[in-house]
């Protein structure tokens, strides 16, 4: 099988981005699945690879969106034009991978720093990127090996969650979870654990009446559309279920902390973000931009690497 042509965007040029892409291109497990290619700034890749005696990446490997003054650039302090660069990046990958120039694209971390810099009107990469496909259901994933979580709310307050997990929201990012892991990860029928929203998913009204009034005739209705969701279910315990016993391939959370605690608990170092329900395959680390440690040398490339294993398996299962 001809191997997935992978879209990778730079991300922000002053974080790790640069630094954890010229170390994942230079694994044998990226070059054995995938053909990448990096969507972002040659002078800015070339100087880190110099900087920090990396492998640098030959011309075709490179789509050079940007050309970034590195005079002025530095490691950690994002500017109006880093920031505009990085959008840019993005934008290039999702019109590839639209035109079915790619088979997928994998992100690096962008910050709301210098999203905010540039102008930037949206909360993320997941909201931009289904703005830029047209799509107006989609869902996050987040995941590893032995967990993937779904998230029916993604940033929002804690006070504002309750009501915005409605029936509607509940059932639509079930259906997505399902169609999504039927597509694109291989199962027949997944297993879809909906976690509550309460302590022991309400204990019957005691602690809550969300689960009855809307997680319930949530999941019943898709149960009746033929999907194998069970819930709710009490978030204390379904994690547990679905990593030691195995019983679930994926849980549906409420929001974000209710599954990313689990999530990074197993997988800080490999966890990838993916987002379901957009025409094109997108994936990302799991991290940000880590100023802190830009162009130090330090960066782990474990979570793009992982994310471009994800992404590779993807686009072998949808075709």
């Amino acid at each position: 099988m001809k191997k997935p042509i992978i879209a990778i965007t730079m991300g922000d040029p002053v974080g790790v981005g640069p630094e954890i892409i010229l170390k994942a291109l230079s694994d044998k497990r990226v070059r054995k699945i995938a053909s990448p290619v990096v969507f972002g700034d040659e002078g800015v890749l070339k100087h880190i690879a110099g900087k920090l005696g990396l492998k640098p990446l030959s011309e075709d490997e490179v789509i050079n969106v940007s050309a970034l003054d590195l005079k002025t650039l530095k490691p950690g302090k994002p500017t109006r034009e880093s920031g505009l660069a990085m959008i840019s990046y993005i934008e290039g990958a999702v019109r590839m991978a639209s035109n079915w120039g790619a088979d997928a694209i994998v992100t690096a971390p962008i910050s709301k720093e210098a999203a905010k810099k540039a102008g930037f009107g949206f909360p993320g990469h997941t909201e931009f990127i289904a703005h830029l496909t047209n799509t107006k259901d989609f869902a996050m994933m987040l995941g590893g090996v032995d967990l993937k979580v779904i998230l029916v709310t993604i940033h929002e307050s804690i006070r504002d969650v309750p009501k915005l997990v409605t029936r509607q929201s509940v059932l639509k990012t079930i259906k997505i979870t399902d169609n999504s892991f039927k597509k694109f990860f291989g199962f027949k029928k997944p297993r879809i654990a909906v976690a509550g929203l309460n302590p022991h998913a309400g204990e019957g009204g005691m602690f809550g009446d969300e689960e009855k009034k809307v997680i319930v005739p949530a999941v019943k209705k898709a149960r009746s559309l033929g999907i194998n969701a069970i819930g709710p279910l009490p978030p204390d315990t379904v994690f547990y279920r679905a990593v030691k016993k195995k019983e679930f391939d994926c849980v549906v959370c409420m929001y974000h902390d209710q599954g990313l605690g689990p999530l990074k608990l197993l997988h800080f170092e490999d966890g990838i973000n993916a987002t379901l329900g957009l025409p094109i395959i997108r994936t990302s680390v799991d991290h940000g931009t880590a100023y802190d440690i830009a162009w130090k040398g330090v960066a782990s490339p474990e979570s793009l690497i992982s994310a471009i294993e994800i992404a590779t398996d993807m686009a072998n299962k949808r075709k």
